[in-house]
C-alpha cells in the first residue's frame, strides 16, 4: 500500500459510511506500530466501532492496544467532552454568581451545539497542540461519515469567523470567553490540515459508483477549504476466483465498472488498492491481512444451527404490512453504507406503483437518494433536505419575525447569533420535522442519515425549543408534534438495516436501544447484500456466506420482532426497475412469539 511507504504525520480516514473507513485506518495504525513508530489511533466518530475492531476498552485518553506495541487508541466521546465543556464554562461561576444565573448559562450550553463544539475542542488539541501527541510518530484519525466530516474539517474556519465577527459577546455556545481562548489553537488546526507536509487526507471508497462519487465530492469540497494534499484509497476490490460462479463474475465486472468510470480527478490522486477479503476485519490478527499481499485462508465463523428457521418470502409483505394505514412515514436507519437508501427508494417505488402518494426524500448530509432514483415513478416525488437551502430559509424567516421586533443593537445582536454555524442544525432539523408532518395525508419515506446523525436530530428537539424561543415569535407545530409522532407506531415505521456483520449489527443494535430509551420501537430490521439466499462456489464469497449466518440468527434470536433479508443483487439498484427487483427478492422471517423469550 503506497500510503505507508512515506506517510505524513497525521493520517485522515474518510469517505462514504460503509466503505472501510475504520479497517484501513486500524490496519495501518496496526502496521507503522508493527515498523516501530508510535501511533495514536483516534476515532471522531459519535459513533465509533474502534473498540470491536481493536478488542479493547478505550476512553477519552490514549489506551495501549494489546498485542501491538506502540499503538495507543482513543475515542472522542462527545457527551463527555460536552459535560467537561460546561462545566469548564460554569465552574468559575459557582458560588459566585446568584443561582439562577448559572441556571441560566447552563441552559444556554445544553444544545448540539455545545457537543459538537465541545468535540472539536478535544479533536484541535490533537491536531493543533503539537505538546499534547508530541510522544507519538503518527496520528491516524478515523473520521466519522462523510457528511459529518465535512462539518467536522470546516468547523475551524467557521468557528473562528463567528468568533472574530461576534461582538456581542454571547451566543448559542453562552460565553464566548472560552472560545476566544481557543482562537490561536484552532488557528493553528486550520493550519496543520492545510499543510502537505504534515496531514494526508485518505479518501476511503469501495468500487461502486455511489462511493466514489461521495469520494470525488468530498475531494472538492475540502479542496476547497485548503486540504489538498489527498490520497485515494481503493478497498473491497473483488477478484472471482471461480470464473463458473455467476454471482462472483457479476460481482467483479460491476467492480470494475465502476472503477473504469470513476470522477477524472479522483482517478489523477495518487492511489492504493486492497482486496475483499474472505472474512470480517475484527481483531488484531485480521488488520494486520488486510495490508499483507495475498492470498488469505479463510477465517470462518461456524454455521448457525438456527439457518433453517429463516423462510425466505418477497419484502412485498412488508410494503403490504407498511400501506395499511394509507399514510405515515417510514425511516430506514442504521450505520452508514449499510444500504439505507437503496432500501428507502424500494419501498417508496413499490409503495408508489400501489397507487400510494409518496414523497422520497433524505437526511442525510451526504445525500445519496436522488442519485439512487434516477428516473421518475408516477406518484412518488423525490427531495433532499438541503442545508444550505434551508439554512438561508431559516435566517430570512427569523429575521422577518423575530427581527422586525428588535431596535438596531438588538438585529445586530440576532444577525450575529444567525452566523452561527449551530444555525445550520437548527434549520435542518426544522425542515426534518416538517417532512414528518406530510405523513398526515399521504406517505413519507425518511432515507435518514447516519447513525450518529440521526440520533443528533432526535435528541435535538429540547435543545430546538429553547434555540427557536428566543429567535421566533412561535414554535411550529411541526416541532411541537415531532417526537409524539415518532413514538406512535401507527404513524411512524422505523426501519432498522444493517449488513451481516459484526459491526453493522452491533451498532445496528445499540440504535435500538437508544430509540426505546426516547420511546421509540423499531418497527422491523433489514439484513442487506446477504449471500445467505443465494447459491455461491466462488471461495472468497463461500467464507463470507457461512460467516455471515452467525450474524443473521444473532438479528433473529436477540434485537428483531421482523427480519427481512435482502440479496446481494447483481444489478447495480439506481433505476425503478432494479428497485422493484429489491423488494421481490427479499427473504422475510417473523418470529413466533416463544422464540421471543429470553430476550
Amino acid at each position: 500500500m503506497l500510503l505507508i511507504e512515506n506517510p505524513t504525520r497525521n493520517l485522515f480516514f474518510t469517505g462514504k459510511g460503509g466503505v472501510g473507513k475504520t479497517s484501513l485506518a486500524c490496519a495501518t495504525a496496526v502496521t507503522l506500530a508493527d515498523r516501530g513508530k508510535k501511533v495514536l489511533l483516534v476515532s471522531t466518530d459519535p459513533a465509533s466501532n474502534l473498540d470491536e475492531v481493536l478488542g479493547v476498552h478505550l476512553t477519552s485518553t490514549p489506551t495501549e492496544v494489546p498485542g501491538v506495541h506502540n499503538l495507543y487508541a482513543l475515542n472522542i466521546d462527545p457527551e463527555m467532552a460536552a459535560r467537561a465543556y460546561r462545566e469548564k464554562v460554569v465552574g468559575p461561576y459557582r458560588g459566585i454568581l446568584p443561582e439562577a444565573s448559572v441556571a441560566s448559562i447552563e441552559e444556554q450550553l445544553s444544545g448540539a451545539c455545545t457537543t459538537e463544539i465541545a468535540a472539536f475542542d478535544e479533536f484541535a488539541k490533537l491536531l493543533g497542540d503539537a505538546k499534547t501527541t508530541a510522544e507519538f510518530d503518527h496520528i491516524v484519525f478515523d473520521t466519522a461519515p462523510t457528511g459529518h466530516t465535512l462539518r467536522l474539517l470546516q468547523l475551524p474556519a467557521a468557528w473562528s469567523d463567528f468568533i472574530e465577527s461576534n461582538a456581542g459577546g454571547t451566543s448559542c455556545l453562552g460565553p464566548l470567553s472560552g472560545l476566544q481562548t481557543q482562537r490561536e489553537l484552532y488557528a493553528s488546526t486550520v493550519r496543520a490540515l492545510a499543510d502537505p507536509n504534515s496531514t494526508t487526507l485518505v479518501l476511503v471508497s469501495r468500487p461502486e459508483s455511489a462511493a466514489m462519487r461521495e469520494a470525488e465530492r468530498t475531494r472538492q469540497e475540502l479542496s476547497g477549504v485548503g486540504v489538498g494534499n489527498q490520497h485515494f484509497a481503493l478497498n473491497g476490490i473483488f477478484i472471482a476466483q471461480d470464473k463458473l460462479d455467476p454471482i462472483a463474475v457479476a460481482l467483479e465486472e460491476r467492480g470494475k465498472q465502476a472503477v473504469a468510470t470513476m470522477p477524472v480527478f479522483l482517478a489523477k490522486l495518487p492511489r492504493s488498492q486492497t482486496q475483499l477479503l474472505p472474512f470480517g476485519l475484527v481483531g488484531v490478527q485480521a488488520l494486520r491481512a488486510l495490508l499483507t499481499p495475498g492470498p488469505h485462508q479463510a477465517v470462518t465463523i461456524p454455521p448457525s444451527r438456527h439457518d433453517a428457521d429463516i423462510a425466505l418470502s418477497p419484502m412485498s409483505q412488508l410494503v403490504r404490512q407498511l400501506e395499511q394505514s394509507g399514510r405515515g412515514v417510514v425511516m430506514t436507519m442504521g450505520k452508514g453504507g449499510v444500504g439505507k437508501t437503496t432500501v428507502a427508494a424500494a419501498i417508496a417505488v413499490a409503495l408508489a406503483d400501489h397507487g400510494h402518494t409518496v414523497h422520497l426524500t433524505t437526511t442525510d448530509p451526504a445525500g445519496q437518494v436522488q442519485s439512487a432514483l434516477a428516473q421518475s415513478v408516477s406518484g412518488l416525488t423525490v427531495s433532499r433536505i438541503d442545508p444550505v437551502v434551508e439554512t438561508q430559509a431559516y435566517r430570512d424567516e427569523v429575521m422577518r419575525t423575530a427581527g422586525s421586533k428588535l431596535d438596531e443593537q438588538g438585529l445586530r445582536l440576532l444577525e450575529e447569533e444567525l452566523r452561527s454555524p449551530c444555525t445550520e442544525e437548527m434549520a435542518v432539523f426544522r425542515s426534518f420535522a416538517q417532512k414528518v408532518a406530510e405523513g398526515t395525508d399521504s406517505f413519507v419515506v425518511l432515507d435518514t442519515a447516519p447513525t450518529g446523525h440521526t440520533l443528533l436530530l432526535l435528541d435535538a428537539t429540547e435543545a430546538y425549543h429553547r434555540q427557536v424561543s428566543h429567535t421566533m415569535s412561535d414554535v411550529p407545530d411541526s416541532v411541537r408534534q415531532l417526537l409524539p409522532r415518532l413514538r406512535d407506531p401507527e404513524y411512524t415505521k422505523i426501519l432498522i438495516v444493517t449488513l451481516p456483520e459484526a459491526t453493522p449489527v452491533h451498532e445496528a443494535a445499540q440504535l435500538q436501544q437508544d430509540l426505546k430509551r426516547a420511546g421509540i420501537t423499531p418497527f422491523a430490521w433489514l439484513v442487506n447484500q446477504c449471500l445467505t439466499p443465494m447459491s455461491v462456489t466462488d471461495p472468497i464469497l463461500t467464507a463470507r456466506q457461512i460467516n455471515e449466518t452467525a450474524y443473521i440468527d444473532e438479528v433473529n434470536r436477540e434485537h428483531a420482532s421482523s427480519t427481512y433479508l435482502i440479496p446481494w443483487m447483481e444489478a447495480d439498484p439506481t433505476t425503478p426497475e432494479n428497485l422493484r427487483k429489491v423488494v421481490t427478492a427479499v427473504g422475510q422471517h417473523e418470529r413466533t412469539a416463544t422464540s421471543k423469550r429470553g430476550r
